[in-house]
């Protein structure tokens, strides 16, 4: 069901791109990686009019990459599981081959002609990078041109909207999004994508080290391909400076049933529309009948306490990063007054109305939080919550003459509290709503990466997805 059409869309049923299952055959002689590849460029010929998932394509180099790699294949040497795999990379982050407009006007024709760190880190694995998705404006709310999969008239999330479109599309097998507040685990819910939001730092950012929340992940369609590209980045080009990097095994963590999940509830629980709710609740009772404690706020006051904490994540996580945003968002506007987006320059001002103590109360309340969460950790063996308030909204462009829209790629509310928290969150595609997509997620604590994936692994094998 890799080819669902509008309202059509099952966890059930659907069998997204997968590669660790194709890289077997290669050893094997019954498939090569140059078939693989031509196969998910059909699949971009056939898609990317009505979804526009790429800002660019290298088809070329990316013919000659995966040709290597099937000599390697051939030869019994691959230079990693993942040699082969065609990657797309969000075009936030610079690649050598290609331009990094990052969604902006102002960078109009950028080509630094150099690799991110985890670009690098992919060639070394060989990977083949076959293109730049789609990225809102400089990676924040400025929608790009990208569509939902599953109902071209609804947005794919933001910011990594291209990453994950091209996924949930069978055009690539995994791509590389990152999150400041909730841009890769909301379109991973919205395009029913399994989705990696590491923890702080768990992969290194390269040149992309100007916020204090940003995070490089994967989107893939299984929790075996988003664990070994997270894993040969990391095991190559490590983490952000002064971090350890990415903790676990070189092979995807084993599926761990949890004793014990925490429901979050979070701030978005006010916006949470009946159908969603009840798929949600529906998971719930079934993981209580696999014999899973399902906790809620009012079972342990740490709990409430936590909810407590986490309720103006948005607040204060948007707020942090606007502030360490804005002197490079200044010099850009001044330069390049036309290139950005009336929405930017909304975001400018109102980090430009703050004052350091206001940073720092923020900072304050960011820390404070960060104790609630690690007080918890006692109570559960991770988090349980949605990766947003219901389906993907519907997206048609602002009105001319009148204010942007608040949230055109959907809110946040509900991703903010673990980007805030410097938690690792895997995105798990359980839920149906309408026919499309609704993500769960499951947070650990810091450095608890290989924990929540093999948690999200469990899940998908052992509980029936709510449709």
């Amino acid at each position: 069901m890799a080819g669902a059409t509008q309202g059509t869309y099952s966890p059930q049923d659907f069998r997204g791109l997968t590669f660790h299952d194709a890289a077997c055959r290669f050893a094997e002689g019954a498939d090569t990686p140059r078939a693989y590849l031509e196969r998910c460029l059909e699949t971009i010929a056939a898609r990317e009019p009505v979804v526009r998932a790429f800002a660019a394509l290298n088809e070329a180099g990316a013919r000659e990459a995966a040709d290597a790699s099937a000599a390697r294949w051939g030869a019994g040497r691959p230079l990693s599981p993942i040699d082969g795999m065609p990657v797309g990379i969000k075009d936030l982050l610079e690649t050598r081959d290609m331009p990094t407009q990052m969604g902006c006007e102002a960078y109009r024709g950028n080509f630094p002609k150099r690799d991110n760190a985890a670009v690098w880190a992919l060639r070394q694995a060989g990977a083949v990078i076959l293109g730049k998705t789609v990225t809102a404006e400089l990676g924040g709310s400025q929608p790009g041109p990208t569509t939902n999969p599953f109902d071209p008239s609804r947005t794919p999330g933001g910011s990594s909207s291209g990453s994950a479109a091209a996924v949930a599309a069978g055009m690539v097998p995994a791509a590389v999004g990152t999150q400041v507040m909730g841009s890769i685990i909301r379109p991973a819910g919205y395009c029913g994508n399994v989705a990696l939001k590491p923890s702080q730092g768990a992969i290194n950012r390269g040149e992309r080290q100007a916020t204090s929340q940003s995070t490089h992940g994967v989107h893939a369609n299984s929790v075996e391909d988003m664990w070994q590209v997270a894993v040969e980045i990391a095991r190559r080009a490590g983490g952000d400076r002064g971090s350890a990097g990415l903790w676990g095994p070189f092979a995807p963590p084993e599926p761990l049933r949890p004793e014990r999940l925490a429901v979050l509830e979070t701030a978005g629980w006010r916006s949470l529309d009946d159908a969603s709710r009840a798929a949600f609740e529906a998971v719930l009772d079934r993981l209580g009948a696999a014999g899973v404690v399902v906790l809620r706020r009012g079972d342990h006051p740490l709990i409430e306490a936590f909810e407590a904490a986490i309720a103006d994540a948005s607040l204060i996580g948007g707020a942090i990063t606007a502030w360490e945003n804005r002197w490079a968002q200044r010099a850009l506007v001044d330069a390049h007054p036309d290139g950005v987006s009336e929405r930017m320059k909304a975001v400018l001002a109102t980090a430009e109305a703050m004052t350091v103590a206001d940073y720092q109360a923020r900072l304050a309340e960011r820390d404070a939080a960060q104790l609630r969460h690690a007080a918890m950790a006692p109570l559960a063996d991770a988090a349980i919550s949605l990766a947003s308030p219901g389906p993907a909204p519907v997206w048609s462009g602002d009105a001319p003459g009148q204010k942007p829209a608040a949230r055109p790629t959907g809110d946040f509310v509900f991703n903010a509290p673990s980007s805030m928290l410097f938690a690792p969150v895997v995105t798990v595609p359980l839920m149906a709503v309408g026919g499309l997509p609704v993500g769960v997620q499951v947070m650990g604590r810091p450095g608890e990466d290989a924990r929540v994936a093999g948690i999200a692994r469990w899940l998908l094998g052992a509980v029936r997805p709510a449709v």
